[in-house]
């Protein structure tokens, strides 16, 4: 008769668990006064006592409130642990930190803290794809290249980001605590869904959408070797995962405000060039600006054919340009940069910079923050 193999402790916590037979999930934590913790958790904190034992003398309790059970054992030896009760207000009105009767601290922390915008350390910056094979793979198993090392002081992310394998994308409905956030398709397709914009729309190459503060959405599917840009304003911002929110929502309300902005689906195939700003080249704008009540601009730029060099200066506090095909070099403060397809750009205000050397085949996109500015020529 066979001996059965015994399991040792690795492989039975690496065994499959039935995760439909968990009922509920608690916090274990220490107790020294039963009757002066409820007291503490209850009246000050607002928990409700859910269980009590024995009850001639208590050495267990269980509490529940604000999305917390929290079991409170005599006999448990673990560390009285920390707790963060959310709040809605800003941090001057919080209140001071707590500590129970068993050791346990709480503290309080806003809900919803106000977007802080750090101010912009204004930088010569150019980003070549070349130079860079660091690729590191983010939310929903993407690649993400950085195109802007440092983020200005924190006030921007620009990211180079790509799926190799398309097909279902393995992503969840969020929405992000941000101040300006841009999705540009610069290679293949991809299939997005956002709340209260009707179906599913699909990107195609040159096409755009903006992802007002806290708009919900979610990626669905790519093709092969998709690739976009994405930029965020600041850079380091939340994403949040709404579980209650089914999309679509059979809504199409292309004039909701998300605060202060409307969604904005820019299609290339139907936009036209017009003049630009720049005396030979010539701009497809994508309408963020209007979109944004003057948050960001965006527009797809390319000289004429007979453009010459040309030296301008720049107002804009955040001057971002990602060249999409063709090359250019690029001149400023004694520097020279020559980019091509896939590298980005920062430009600092107030700097003379002369593009030349400028290729007939030439785009790129210029992104830039806010977005109403004037561009000086020289």
């Amino acid at each position: 008769m066979p001996v059965k193999k015994r399991q040792t402790a690795s492989e039975k916590h690496a065994a499959p668990l039935d995760k439909t037979r968990i009922e509920a999930a608690e916090i274990q934590l220490p107790s020294q006064d039963i009757s002066a913790e409820i007291a503490f958790f209850c009246r000050q904190l607002g928990f409700r006592l859910e269980e009590i034992f024995p009850a001639d003398n208590p050495a267990m309790i269980l509490l529940s409130g604000h999305g917390l059970r929290l079991r409170l054992d005599r006999q448990n030896q673990l560390p009285a642990g920390r707790i963060t009760l959310a709040l809605p207000a800003q941090s001057s009105d919080l209140p001071a930190p707590k500590t129970a009767p068993n050791g346990t601290e709480i503290h309080f922390a806003a809900a919803s803290p106000p977007l802080q915008q750090p101010e912009t350390r204004h930088q010569l910056l150019v980003r070549r794809l070349v130079d860079s094979d660091s690729w590191i793979i983010g939310r929903a198993g993407m690649h993400y290249r950085d195109l802007i090392p440092g983020r200005l002081g924190g006030a921007v992310i620009a990211s180079h980001i790509r799926i190799p394998e398309g097909g279902p994308v393995p992503d969840l409905v969020h929405y992000h605590k941000v101040g300006f956030q841009l999705i540009y398709c610069l290679h293949g397709w991809v299939k997005v869904v956002y709340e209260d914009q009707g179906d599913p729309i699909t990107l195609q190459a040159g096409d755009c959408v903006t992802q007002p503060p806290q708009i919900r959405h979610r990626v669905l599917e790519s093709s092969d070797n998709l690739e976009v840009l994405e930029i965020g304003v600041p850079a380091e911002h939340i994403t949040v995962i709404d579980h209650a929110l089914k999309l679509p929502t059979g809504k199409y309300l292309p004039e909701r405000l998300f605060d202060g902005q409307v969604f904005v689906h820019h299609q290339a195939a139907q936009a036209s060039w017009q003049e630009a700003r720049l005396p030979g080249w010539t701009a497809m704008d994508t309408g963020i600006a209007k979109g944004t009540a003057g948050a960001a601009s965006v527009q797809l730029m390319r000289p004429e054919a007979s453009s010459a060099p040309v030296t301008a200066i720049t107002d804009a506090d955040i001057l971002f340009g990602l060249v999409q095909t063709g090359s250019m070099q690029i001149e400023a403060a004694g520097q020279h940069f020559a980019v091509t397809a896939g590298d980005g750009f920062a430009l600092p205000p107030d700097m003379p910079v002369q593009f030349n050397q400028v290729s007939a085949d030439l785009t790129y996109i210029e992104v830039s923050l806010p977005g109403q500015f004037q561009t000086r020529i020289g």
